[in-house]
């Protein structure tokens, strides 16, 4: 027999246990109640979805073609409604919560979607990675190699802006997604590089952007800044990730022999242009070894002290100036090591350019 909704839909007879919807009408009030405690966060917008399983999908797919009822949609316009009423929020296509209901066992599970911060940064202090570098040896479980803490390195760019954030936000995590990376050993100096930062289930979602960027600066204490930051979208993570800036790095180069200003122009004039380059050696145990080519802009000289010389390249993005400069042993052609052998000392990323 049939609730009094399902059988407004098929005339089969009413009862009191409907073999259809299993009462979830009778107990809609009652679930969409029990959703709503489960919503004691900050969110303008909802959506719910169905999950379609078990005996629940074979229902559905008896009624394909057969009947003109879809329980699947009668039920989520019935939790819409109801869970609509008790928050007074907003149905949207993209929500800040999904509710995914399944009236196989009537169980629920919400879902926060993540907010997105776009900015720019600056590190201003050498030996900070990017991102969470987990120890080799242990891979973040903690051993003697990386005094029991589980990293490579004491700290990253991302932990920096994250922590202060999760704080904020009442946060599960947060991720960095960088335009490029530059090296643990070089500073990200100048106008900074773009990134947006993933914030995992944020609890709150209403804070002033200026607070939030004024209080990462202070949590960075000047070894990493943050500028420009604004409310993003998953779609500006996909620009970040996809997009080539090209870069403008300045080198403190040391050869193995004193040199000319006239021998070193010579030997940067060779490298602009087209450049073949290989996945450089010391980053083979993590990288795929692969052939890429790029391209140098400008290659000039800033100062020149005999066997030791600043440089300043402009260049593609994914270029490897360090082996550009010292040949990386044949992987880079050409290569600033050819009439002398030469080596990156400081690395420096002075800007990156948007297209």
């Amino acid at each position: 027999m049939l609730c009094e909704i399902c059988n407004e839909k098929l005339r089969w007879g009413k009862g009191e246990n409907c073999v259809i919807c299993c009462n979830f009408f009778d107990r809609a009030d009652d679930l969409a109640f029990e959703i709503f405690k489960n919503l004691d966060f900050e969110f303008n917008s909802f959506n719910v979805a169905i999950r379609n399983e078990g005996s629940f999908r074979a229902l559905q797919e008896f009624f394909e073609g057969k009947f003109d009822y879809d329980l699947k949609i009668e039920i989520k316009r019935v939790l819409q409604k109801k869970i609509g009423d008790l928050t007074q929020r907003e149905i949207s296509h993209e929500p800040d919560v999904l509710i995914t209901f399944s009236p196989e066992d009537f169980t629920f599970r919400v879902e926060i979607k993540p907010l997105f911060l776009y900015g720019r940064y600056i590190k201003r202090v050498r030996n900070i990675s990017q991102t969470r570098w987990l120890c080799g040896f242990c891979k973040g479980f903690g051993c003697e190699i990386c005094n029991f803490s589980g990293k490579r390195f004491a700290t990253s760019v991302e932990e920096l802006i994250s922590i202060p954030v999760i704080r904020l936000f009442n946060a599960k995590n947060a991720l960095l997604h960088g335009a490029g990376r530059e090296d643990v050993d070089a500073r990200m100096l100048g106008n900074g590089r773009p990134f947006v930062l993933e914030i995992v289930e944020p609890k709150k979602r209403k804070l002033d952007i200026f607070e939030v960027e004024r209080a990462i600066n202070e949590f960075c204490g000047g070894r990493v800044e943050v500028k420009s930051l604004r409310f993003a979208t998953l779609r500006d993570v996909e620009i970040v990730k996809k997009e080539r800036f090209r870069k403008i790095y300045r080198a403190k180069v040391v050869f193995d022999r004193i040199i000319s200003r006239e021998e070193l122009e010579i030997a940067l004039k060779r490298i602009v242009g087209e450049i073949k380059q290989r996945t450089p050696k010391r980053v083979l145990h993590r990288r795929a070894d692969v052939f890429r080519l790029r391209k140098v802009y400008r290659a000039e000289i800033l100062e020149h002290f005999g066997k030791i010389a600043v440089l300043k390249f402009e260049t593609d993005a994914g270029l490897y100036v360090k082996e550009l400069v010292s040949g990386d042993e044949g992987r880079t052609e050409p290569n600033l090591s050819k009439k002398f052998k030469a080596y990156v000392e400081k690395l420096d990323v002075l800007e990156v350019i948007e297209n």
